[in-house]
């Protein structure tokens, strides 16, 4: 067993040359992977609960989100994010293009 974990489902649901909406579904324990964020973005969790962010300093954090519940990140952001709730985690991500 290598331990690793499913990928949260992430499926455009608008894009346009603005700003792309992607909804990102995570089952117990899914993680988004590592990325950076080129883009500013708004997060609004759909689910209430936690998630776990780790960051690239080898630290991490957990983040409560409630349901419609709006935040906002600048570009540049990096970090892996995974659902550790016993329950699936649904949010969308909304990305400011330009």
């Amino acid at each position: 067993m290598t331990g690793a974990r499913a990928q949260a489902i992430a499926t455009v649901r608008l894009e346009e040359p603005h700003v792309r909406v992607t909804e990102y579904r995570f089952s117990p324990d899914a993680e988004t992977g590592w990325h950076r964020h080129g883009h500013d973005y708004i997060v609004v969790p759909l689910t209430t609960g936690k998630l776990l962010l780790e960051e690239p300093d080898g630290t991490s954090r957990t983040a409560e989100l409630v349901m419609h519940r709006p935040y906002a990140r600048c570009a540049g952001v990096e970090h892996n994010v995974i659902n550790v709730n016993a329950f699936e985690f649904v949010f969308l991500e909304i990305e400011v293009l330009r």
